[in-house]
């Protein structure tokens, strides 16, 4: 049995590069997607595809666009989600992509320290599991290949 998994969250930080290095590690079959991690690219895909834009607001636009399809199609292949919400950066797309994967019916994963406990509580509570660290979600992940 092997799975996808989206790894929604934050693109700043390594944490995507944590939890694909420990699940090889412990040698579990999933393939990991998500959205691009490359900044700059997110932001100027529309241009890129659609061409220059008369003003930054529908240069933002027409990378929503692209980037939401993308968003789409790769939750939409996964077998469930895994959201993580940092405490450094806005978190308004890992909340979207949290949301999106509940309302699609996705299992979900919330990765989020006891800080963001009360801001996070409706969605946590929606959530099939929350934890405080990538090192539980990996001990979830891993749960699902055992057994005895």
């Amino acid at each position: 049995m092997e799975f996808i998994v989206y790894l929604a969250g934050e693109i700043h930080s390594n944490w995507r590069e944590e939890i694909k290095e420990k699940t090889k590690s412990l040698k579990l079959p999933i393939t990991f997607v998500g959205p691009m991690e490359n900044h700059d690219r997110s932001d100027n895909i529309g241009e890129e595809i659609m061409g220059v834009q008369p003003n930054a607001v529908l240069k933002d636009d027409k990378a929503s666009d692209i980037n939401n399809f993308r968003t789409a199609v790769l939750m939409n292949k996964a077998d469930f989600v895994i959201a993580l919400f940092g405490e450094k950066y806005k978190q308004w797309n890992t909340a979207m992509d949290a949301s999106y994967a509940i309302a699609k019916g996705k299992p979900l994963i919330i990765i989020r320290p006891e800080s963001l406990h009360h801001p996070l509580k409706e969605l946590s509570n929606k959530a099939n599991i929350t934890v405080e660290t990538v090192n539980q979600a990996i001990k979830a992940l891993s749960y699902l290949f055992e057994t005895e």
